[in-house]
């Protein structure tokens, strides 16, 4: 494994690692990869953020460029989602898939993780925190409940993020759904005040503590985790699986005749 002086100057001085898919620059890391990264980055450096785009993220983007601007300006992009792992093969491209509840889980209970860690969830419900805490043996998890309408509230989102500035963390858990906790990312990214590193990680914390039922192993090996989510909850899936979903197909072949 590297050491912290070879890991990150590395990653930020090359794009030998990194490759495109449907116009977005991913970075080609497997969990292992990721986990020794994210690790590698001392604590109290200037804040940065990961992203792990999925197929409804990816027609998200594909529709509006700001939310496109987003990903493409994040410190690590990585693939989320089997399917897509997938579909770029068709297109001769090698995406290995590091699903963000995967990824969170094995960062939460890693070894090289000390136990005094700073850890910052925000969103979730109440009792995250001490959930999280208890589950991984961690001693200094806190949470923050941001207000609703982040996407459509200015005032809200700069409150969100002043509230972040205020406590600085080893690691930023930003679980307020996409494409919000990205602008939070991007927001506390620019202004510079924040320190450590912001996963956009979206329900999977609330997977690791059981809040959330999460797929068996064997739905998830078949690329069908979506069809076990669906089950568990159809209102507010059934519209996303089912009407906007497909259309990854048509993003594409379109790429695909584009010759990318």
């Amino acid at each position: 494994m590297s050491t912290i002086a070879e890991t990150a100057p590395t990653l930020e001085a090359s794009s030998a690692a990194r490759v495109s898919f449907l116009d977005l620059p991913f970075d080609r890391l497997d969990l292992d990869g990721t986990l020794a990264i994210l690790l590698a980055v001392p604590e109290g450096e200037r804040f940065r953020y990961l992203v792990t785009p999925n197929v409804d993220h990816m027609i998200r983007i594909a529709d509006d460029p700001e939310t496109a601007r987003l990903y493409r300006e994040a410190w690590l992009c990585i693939n989320d989602s089997r399917i897509l792992t997938q579909l770029a093969r068709t297109c001769g491209t090698d995406l290995p898939p590091v699903p963000g509840s995967d990824l969170v889980a094995a960062l939460m209970t890693h070894p090289r993780l000390a136990k005094d860690s700073p850890v910052l969830i925000v969103g979730g419900n109440e009792g995250l925190a001490e959930s999280v805490s208890r589950l991984c043996g961690l001693t200094q998890v806190s949470q923050i409940c941001p207000p609703m309408g982040l996407r459509k509230d200015p005032a809200k989102l700069a409150a969100t993020v002043e509230a972040i500035e205020a406590r600085p963390a080893r690691f930023v858990i930003l679980a307020v759904g996409s494409p919000q906790q990205e602008m939070l990312a991007a927001a506390l990214a620019k202004r510079g005040i924040a320190r450590g590193v912001g996963l956009c990680i979206g329900a999977g914390l609330e997977f690791l503590v059981g809040e959330r039922p999460r797929a068996p192993t064997i739905f998830r090996v078949a690329n069908l985790e979506w069809l076990f989510r669906l089950a568990c909850e159809p209102r507010r899936l059934a519209r996303r699986y089912l009407i906007d979903g497909p259309r990854i197909f048509k993003l594409v072949w379109d790429y695909r005749r584009r010759g990318r």
